[in-house]
């Protein structure tokens, strides 16, 4: 079962938060994804029929292995499409931003090239303040 773009930014967003505050209520999700209460509610009931997610009954929310996996991925995606725009010069709030969007599309073959290039120090440094 595949997910759309929306559900990965879920995911990677639930992951986010359980990394920074050890667990993601449906009000953190909307707050930091700036969406209403009833769309992740509507979602967090998509995820839970695709087996991604699981809800306690404190409403708490955790990732199943599945949706651990396609969230550490958008992770993993996201930090490293900012890292190399942030190494090309962009600041760090845009590299961000169009990281997420880039997350989504870019092929894996198009995405471990530009980690090789990270990785193979053929970026230029960042830099520092205005040039």
């Amino acid at each position: 079962m595949s997910v759309n773009e929306s559900q990965e930014n879920y995911l990677e967003r639930i992951l986010l938060l359980q990394r920074r505050k050890g667990y993601a209520r449906q009000v953190d999700i909307a707050r930091a994804l700036k969406v209403t209460k009833p769309s992740v509610s509507y979602a967090m009931r998509q995820l839970r029929e695709q087996g991604y997610v699981t809800m306690d009954r404190d409403n708490l929310i955790s990732l199943t292995e599945a949706g651990l996996a396609i969230a550490r991925s958008m992770a993993e995606r996201h930090e490293g499409i900012a890292r190399v725009l942030m190494r090309l010069g962009v600041d760090e709030e845009t590299a961000y931003e169009d990281a997420c969007r880039m997350e989504h599309d870019i092929s894996q073959q198009s995405f471990e090239a530009l980690l090789r290039l990270d990785r193979d120090g053929l970026l230029p440094d960042s830099q520092e303040g205005p040039a």
